[in-house]
């Protein structure tokens, strides 16, 4: 059977005359490489301006064609970058056959994170001028990467709390057992209280760090890193990057590394979002995650028409018939009441009352009730309670409904989601 063969590797072949001649002419790299030459790069933060003694310095515009290149590649690491340099003829283009290596390259990222984000936004620009953002549909999403911080080494004040307590018991044991010791185990009984009374001092010093910085957490090996939740109760010491694309040709528009959870997230994406198009007249495009009445609220407010996927309901808060759901509660805004789909009119006692959420965030809400309840024959039908129907309205229900009539009327924007971001 006959294949295909390939040349001999000592015979001489006549190549290009040229690097230039070896890249084709629609090569992404020659885009590259004008794009770069555009750019200020001093007024983005680039340090251009070096001394003329000593080693000469790689232009930062070299540097910065390599990261390019390298993310639109997926090559992101310092080492796989160098390999780059002195193998893939592309790269020797770009470079002018200059080899970095992985210290300058990942000096050069460490050192400029603001400018290469302006980077960044440059990219982001040029595409707007060129038509390739539409502008209209925004899709947002993110991503959880694993902070450099096991779960053992990240503390909140409930953790310490329990360090501490399981020590104290630990202590409490020690002590008896010492006084009904004989000479002969004194001595390791006395190491071991030693060492558990040094264990407590150092969480001590933990929990003072912590109240210390502020925050609801600590970690110690990756300072910035959180415990979020990734999906069903599972948690991981990590970072949260959140980000928005264009639907027009899936373009991403903005990113924001976070070290919070997602419920948190979307108003500031949506104001950052309205800043780089500078118009409010888009939609956005999020998953039930980010469904919180605050974040609703500042990208309303904002102009700005939210399509949010609305979380399922619990069984235990839906009615005994479907047909008397919250949802077939009529609110009228005129007189601050409800209207049961019995006929029944719910009023309020005009009080506010605090919700701590299942996010950890705090919601204020005002409950409606009638006493024509106790006697209405659907009342089975409505409610499990022993007394009447209570129905809570959030201080962001307005934001809310508003969110549920775009979800239900525009369905065939939401489903598109997935395939923007």
């Amino acid at each position: 059977m006959k294949f295909i063969q390939g040349h001999n590797r000592n015979q001489t072949q006549l190549f290009p005359v040229s690097l230039d001649q070896s890249i084709d002419l629609e090569n992404e790299v020659r885009i590259i490489d004008l794009f770069v030459k555009s750019l200020p790069l001093k007024n983005y933060g680039f340090r251009v301006d070096f001394p003329e003694n000593g080693r000469p310095a790689y232009h930062p515009s070299d540097l910065l064609k390599l990261f390019i290149y390298g993310y639109m590649n997926k090559v992101r690491t310092s080492r796989d970058l160098e390999k780059e340099c002195k193998r893939n003829i592309e790269v020797m283009w770009l470079l002018n056959c200059l080899k970095p290596d992985h210290n300058t390259i990942a000096n050069f990222r460490e050192n400029n994170p603001k400018a290469i984000r302006k980077v960044f936004r440059a990219t982001v620009q040029i595409a707007k001028h060129f038509d390739l953002i539409g502008g209209i549909l925004i899709a947002g999403d993110s991503t959880k990467l694993r902070a450099q911080n096991s779960k053992k080494n990240n503390f909140n004040q409930a953790k310490i709390d329990r360090h501490i307590a399981y020590i104290d018991n630990k202590l409490e044991e020690y002590t008896k057992a010492l006084a009904e010791s004989d000479g002969d185990n004194q001595q390791i009984i006395l190491d071991e209280i030693e060492k558990q009374q040094q264990r407590r001092e150092n969480y001590k010093d933990l929990e003072k760090q912590l109240k210390e910085s502020g925050e609801p957490q600590i970690s110690l090996s990756d300072p910035e890193s959180r415990q979020i939740m990734l999906r069903n109760n599972i948690t991981e010491v990590a970072y949260n990057v959140q980000s928005t694309v264009d639907s027009k040709n899936c373009i991403p528009i903005d990113y924001k590394v976070t070290n919070q959870n997602d419920s948190k997230a979307m108003g500031n994406m949506v104001q950052r979002t309205k800043s780089i198009l500078r118009t409010n007249e888009f939609t956005v495009l999020y998953d039930k995650g980010f469904h919180t009445g605050s974040e609703l609220k500042t990208a309303q407010e904002l102009g700005v028409e939210t399509i949010v996927a609305i979380p399922g309901v619990p069984s235990t808060s839906q009615a005994p018939n479907p047909l008397f759901n919250y949802e077939f509660f009529r609110y009228n805004k005129e007189d601050d009441t409800y209207t049961c789909p019995g006929g029944q009119i719910l009023r309020t006692n005009g009080s506010w009352y605090k919700q701590l959420t299942s996010t950890g965030n705090i919601s204020w809400f005002k409950q409606y009730k009638t006493k024509s309840c106790r006697k209405c024959p659907l009342r089975s039908q409505c409610t499990r309670s022993k007394k009447e129907r209570l129905i809570q309205r959030s201080e962001y229900a307005e934001y809310y409904e508003r969110n549920l009539i775009n979800t239900r009327e525009k369905e065939h924007l939401y489903k598109r989601r997935q395939a923007i971001v």
